[in-house]
């Protein structure tokens, strides 16, 4: 009988060791060159990846060890994948080129549906999906276009830009799309019209960005200069306020909540941000030295995914955010630490921002340099 309990508690030991280990969020996914772009898909754990070599790679994701498993890949694009957007039904997936092509690809099995070969006469920059028929696209000339899948051409083109269209939005009645450019400005088109409304005034440095916040009351821009530009929703023309990460740059924001966006920049940091009140909350994690290219969030929320220079997507616990409420009350200065928002993030142990900037480390904290048009 001892012998038959003792048999049988070592393979229940086995069986233990042989179950894949549970962590709090996916393994990284390495690829054989720099991505630039990744897609959360909108209702399956699936996630596409697009790199400077113009292929596009699909994965099903878990936070069980060894349970990220490649779908497929594809090789169609001849220069650099810019862009990649699943359609809102999760049966496409759109990409954009530096090849200045448009490829809309099958997400069961990455063939190929659709493809716009000289969609423009630039390298394209930007892709969004607007719905199930429309999409739009930028290029690197700041032109335009908008796109219809039932006539299999454009409805719409602008060229009202003077440099790259970096990012687009479309407010929840799908009217007006916003874009940001490498000219500094904000463009607002009317897509229901069919035409140009107006660009906003220059800011300093390139707008990298764009998200809208406040249940689309308030427009986030990122730029060059590491500035957050906020514009109200009826105020395009000008910014309503304008605050200083002390980053490098911001090179990708994604919304997580209505009240907080996440900024990737130069200094391959990930910045958790409180818009208004504008605080820095603290670092959901690092590409270490490396830029970060695009940042997305996962459909169920939990998770943040971003790519880099080091060829790897990384996956962030972002849970706690959703908690976070950050009141106009500063509390005093502590640390020039930014605090860490997740387990994989420095800043629990040595202070890993000390050395990336030779400013006080006092301006690395939740009081952040802001100034409105009033000033």
């Amino acid at each position: 009988m001892f012998k038959y309990l003792h048999s049988q508690a070592c393979s229940d030991e086995e069986d233990a060791e042989q179950e894949p280990r549970l962590r709090d969020t996916p393994v990284d996914i390495s690829l054989e060159a720099a991505a630039n772009t990744i897609a959360f898909h909108p209702s399956r754990d699936i996630i596409a990846a697009g790199d400077v070599d113009g292929d596009v790679y699909v994965y099903s994701y878990s936070c069980f060890e060894g349970g990220n498993k490649e779908l497929w890949s594809s090789g169609h694009h001849l220069k650099s994948c810019r862009e990649v957007s699943f359609s809102h039904d999760g049966h496409k997936l759109y990409t954009a080129s530096k090849d200045k092509s448009i490829h809309i690809l099958n997400v069961e099995e990455g063939r190929l549906v659709t493809r716009f070969s000289k969609a423009h006469n630039s390298a394209l920059n930007s892709l969004l999906v607007i719905d199930e028929n429309l999409f739009a696209t930028g290029d690197d000339s700041g032109e335009l276009k908008v796109w219809d899948l039932r006539k299999g051409t454009s409805i719409m083109e602008a060229k009202e830009h003077e440099e790259y269209i970096s990012g687009m939005a479309v407010d929840g009645n799908k009217k007006l799309l916003l874009t940001t450019s490498g000219d500094g400005t904000m463009g607002v088109f009317n897509i229901k019209r069919r035409r140009f409304e107006l660009l906003s005034e220059p800011q300093n440095g390139e707008l990298t960005a764009i998200s809208l916040m406040k249940r689309g009351k308030k427009v986030a821009c990122g730029s060059s200069e590491g500035t957050i530009y906020l514009f109200n929703w009826d105020g395009f023309g000008a910014t309503s306020d304008r605050f200083a990460l002390k980053a490098e740059s911001i090179d990708c924001m994604v919304p997580v909540t209505e009240n907080i966006v996440c900024t990737g920049s130069t200094d391959g940091v990930i910045r958790a941000v409180n818009i208004l009140p504008n605080r820095v909350i603290g670092s959901i994690g690092q590409h270490v030295g490396e830029p970060i290219e695009q940042l997305a969030q996962c459909h169920t929320g939990p998770f943040l995914a971003s790519c880099g220079h080091d060829q790897k997507v990384k996956f962030w616990d972002i849970s706690s955010l959703r908690s976070v409420i950050v009141d106009d009350y500063r509390k005093k200065k502590k640390s020039g630490q930014l605090k860490a928002l997740s387990s994989k993030a420095f800043g629990s142990g040595e202070d890993f921002f000390a050395d990336l900037r030779e400013v006080p480390a006092v301006q690395e904290d939740d009081s952040v340099a802001t100034e409105s048009d009033s000033d």
